[in-house]
């Protein structure tokens, strides 16, 4: 039976390898294939391996896309109805208007405003007409192709399936898709980080009325500049995604090829999840990795000759204008002294249960109005002044091209070129690594051109307090001259070329965990670049520095391999722990009586802390006790103490990795935020030294798996981020952290050395085999050897082959 399967396989990939042979001169019936594949539609091979992982194999990427909407939909086809849902405006219809919006695709907080923001983005035809540019500003013919098949496949799995996940059987809103919501699906990701965060100011502002302020009350405050600049640099550092990763160059290596150890960190749930994949089109893509949910190619992965992974960038990625309104008419602005009318855009939402709700939003030629950074900081909208918010990912369509351009890649310079052409990095760094033992670094994204010059020459009175202090600009609006302009070799204006992006190529390592390109190698700081993209010479986070000291030390030791790159995203060290641990334990032990006072007043012992403290091994590992108790006290401390009088050794740019240090133990909130995490664990039943896994954990098929990792605010590598319930009796199931794991090199062989993890496992479907499976192998700290080759593909003990098609 096993050599019959193998015999099939093999067929089928003969057969694909022929078809894709073909000479140059046959490029024009190509593109009429990806049209129109085959008399019965698009089709594709899907083969099965362990932990149900898809190797997709295709004839053209129009079939290439097919088979990854047909095993997406497979996976997780109600998480992806329900962003589209999502998209098409209509949560509001099947869920409620004001129930929790799911946050997969915007910051949103209802679904009313989540459906006002996307049905108007769907009835003024953004995607449409991006769609209509040519490449490189639109899709081009090979991305148009996969996001068509994309559809195709997943409305055929939807014919031919029953869904069994009983987060949307029988629901009337799994409904088919078309090009244009895969589409709309990409446009929604780039702009999330921008106008994204804003949908409800965006779907609320409304002009003044008479002698009224628009949002009366406290909006209509004059802004308060240091308030926008902390809630600006609060808006884009949040955690709701980051990642670390690191790539060596060759000759730290144990046979000179190059290595990457790729971690993002993104939602275990919802539309955010990444999914696994291989995409083969013979002779022209042999790819595998990583995908966000509903896109059609690879986000980050490997190939025979590259691997790249991407991390969560400080560059801010939109900025305001502020605007001098008519005096007559609050929804006209001036622009070197001439008029412009503010385009109104008036969207109807249906409700369920309820009557339809019509409301108006207002845009310009910089983007929509808002009325604020969040509930406590207004941008109000007054009679003379209103603001407006520029997002250039609002109109860009180009990180499939972009990845594309990543999984086609032969060096890590064809990395850089394909970021070159297509510019479609909407809100991450990209690091890299390949086979002739190359590294790279570079924070090739889009942002709007704010040059320091600019900023210096046009930022209003609250544009020069928030954009030294936060990057985030604040320009006038009023003036043509303060346009964003050009560079020539930007694929659109308003936007930064690839000359300017912060880049760093061949260092020993290059290691990015969400802090600034300055300290990409500590040995190599990049500076000259503009504030837009992020500080020099600033403090760096404990899991920079943790990063930077694990790489650089390996890096030093040399001969290193991919099993170096297992051994350190398990670590689970905690550098909060190693600078502070020792000497929280001390000043525990000194205390009078062993007893410390809470925020309440109340005496608390905490003598046994203490010790538990002492002994802690300064890991997150399930097993260790002592992380829980530090996890607590630790962010507790941080917010007791102003940064200043935390630390006695200050810090210094002149050695970033290793200041702040010395805790400073006479400040009188240590004692206290000790006293309160000891009666925080004490009230939820929790021994101050029970394992970590016996907290931190998830549920899966009726079983408790413990999870290891901690928080990125403690510095830990492998970032895990549980919700602590004071009246639950402790943390929730994990909901964040590391997702999709891959620690890759070359051995000289035309296979990678690969091993991935997806730490939530491919599918969200409680009935699904693959519901568990790799967060089992996660909890147990193990990995998945890639099957890349079609010798490692068939010899799999679990292969199972699919062949899906769509008929007419």
């Amino acid at each position: 039976m096993r050599s019959r399967l193998r015999r099939l396989v093999l067929g089928a990939t003969a057969l694909f390898t022929a078809a894709s042979a073909l000479p140059a001169a046959a490029a024009p019936s190509q593109g009429r294939a990806e049209q129109h594949p085959s008399r019965d539609g698009m089709s594709a091979v899907i083969r099965y391996t362990e932990y149900g992982i898809p190797h997709i194999l295709a004839k053209n990427y129009a079939d290439l896309g097919f088979g990854t909407g047909w095993a997406q939909a497979a996976d997780e086809v109600c998480t992806l109805a329900d962003g589209f849902v999502t998209l098409r405006g209509e949560r509001s219809r099947y869920f409620g208007a004001d129930t929790a919006a799911d946050g997969a695709l915007s910051g949103a907080r209802t679904n009313l405003a989540s459906d006002l923001y996307f049905r108007g983005v769907r009835e003024s035809r953004t995607v449409e007409k991006v769609l209509a540019e040519p490449a490189p500003v639109g899709p081009s013919r090979e991305v148009r192709g996969m996001m068509r098949g994309w559809a195709a496949g997943y409305n055929a799995w939807l014919k031919k399936n029953k869904t069994t996940d009983p987060a949307c059987a029988g629901a009337s809103w799994v409904r088919p898709v078309t090009e244009l919501d895969v589409a709309a699906r990409g446009l929604a990701i780039a702009s999330i980080s921008g106008e994204g965060r804003f949908v409800d100011t965006i779907t609320t502002a409304k002009p003044p009325t008479g002698t009224t302020t628009a949002g009366s009350g406290p909006s209509a405050r004059k802004p308060d500049a240091k308030a926008v600049a902390k809630a600006a640099d609060e808006l884009w550092g949040d955690p709701g995604m980051g990642s670390n990763a690191v790539a060596f160059r060759g000759d730290t290596t144990a046979n000179g090829s190059g290595l990457l150890l790729g971690n993002p960190h993104y939602p275990w749930e919802g539309g955010r999840r990444f999914w696994q994949s291989q995409q083969t089109i013979p002779g022209e893509l042999n790819v595998s990795g990583g995908s966000l949910l509903g896109t059609p190619a690879i986000s980050i992965g490997f190939n025979t000759h590259v691997a790249w992974s991407h991390t969560v960038s400080t560059g801010i990625p939109a900025n305001f204008h502020r605007l001098n309104l008519d005096p007559a008419d609050p929804t006209t602005y001036l622009v070197d002294g001439k008029p412009e009318r503010m385009r109104k855009r008036t969207v109807t939402v249906a409700v369920k249960d309820g009557a339809p709700v019509t409301r108006t939003q207002w845009w310009t030629r910089y983007g929509p109005v808002v009325t604020s950074l969040n509930s406590q900081v207004p941008l109000p909208w007054t009679s003379t002044t209103a603001y407006a918010l520029y997002d250039p990912n609002a109109s860009n369509l180009r990180f499939s091209d972009t990845s594309l351009g990543f999984s086609k890649a032969k060096s890590t310079d064809d990395v850089l070129s394909s970021l070159a052409r297509h510019q479609g990095i909407p809100w991450v760094n990209t690091i890299a690594a390949d086979r002739a033992g190359h590294s790279l670094y570079t924070q090739s994204q889009v942002l709007p051109r704010i040059t320091d010059g600019l900023a210096e020459r046009c930022s209003t009175e609250l544009g020069r307090t928030t954009y030294p202090a936060s990057g985030i600009a604040i320009l006038d609006g009023s003036r043509g001259d303060c346009a964003l302009g050009s560079d020539p070799d930007a694929v659109g204006p308003g936007i930064f070329g690839p000359a300017r992006m912060p880049t760093l190529k061949d260092a020993p390592y290059v290691e990015n965990s969400n802090g600034t390109a300055w300290m990409t190698n500590a040995d190599r700081p990049i500076t000259g670049y503009e504030r837009v993209f992020g500080t020099v010479g600033t403090q760096l986070g404990l899991r920079t520095r943790g990063g930077i000291e694990d790489v650089a030390a390996m890096a030093d030791k040399g001969r290193l391999t991919v099993r170096d790159l297992q051994r350190q995203q398990f670590a689970n060290r905690v550098p909060a722990g190693d600078l502070a641990a020792g000497d929280v334990a001390r000043a525990c032990a000194a205390l009078p009586g062993g007893s410390a006072t809470g925020s309440d007043g109340k005496p608390v012992d905490v003598s046994e802390a203490c010790g538990v403290l002492k002994a802690w091994d300064r890991t997150m590992d399930t097993g260790s006790r002592g992380a829980l108790l530090f996890d607590r006290f630790w962010p507790r401390l941080e917010r007791a103490v102003p940064p200043g009088q935390l630390w006695k050794v200050p810090f210094s740019a002149a050695d970033p990795v290793g200041t702040p240090n010395t805790l400073n133990t006479d400040v009188p909130g240590l004692a206290t935020a000790l006293a309160d995490t000891v009666t925080e664990l004490r009230a939820a039943d929790i021994a101050l030294d029970a394992p970590l896994g016996a907290h931190q954990f998830v549920v899966r098929d009726g079983e408790r798996l413990p999870v290891p990792g901690g928080a990125g605010q403690l510095g830990v590598w492998n970032v895990i981020q549980p919700t602590w319930d004071a009246a639950g009796g402790g943390y929730t199931e994990v909901p964040f952290g590391s997702s999709h794991l891959q620690a890759v090199g070359w051995d000289g062989s035309r296979c990678p050395v690969a091993r991935t993890l997806l730490t939530y496992s491919q599918s969200s479907n409680p009935e699904s085999p693959h519901f568990a499976d790799q967060t089992r192998l996660f909890s147990g700290e193990k990995w998945v050897t890639s099957r890349f080759c079609e010798k490692d593909i068939l010899s799999s003990p679990k292969l199972k082959v699919v062949r899906v098609h769509e008929r007419h």
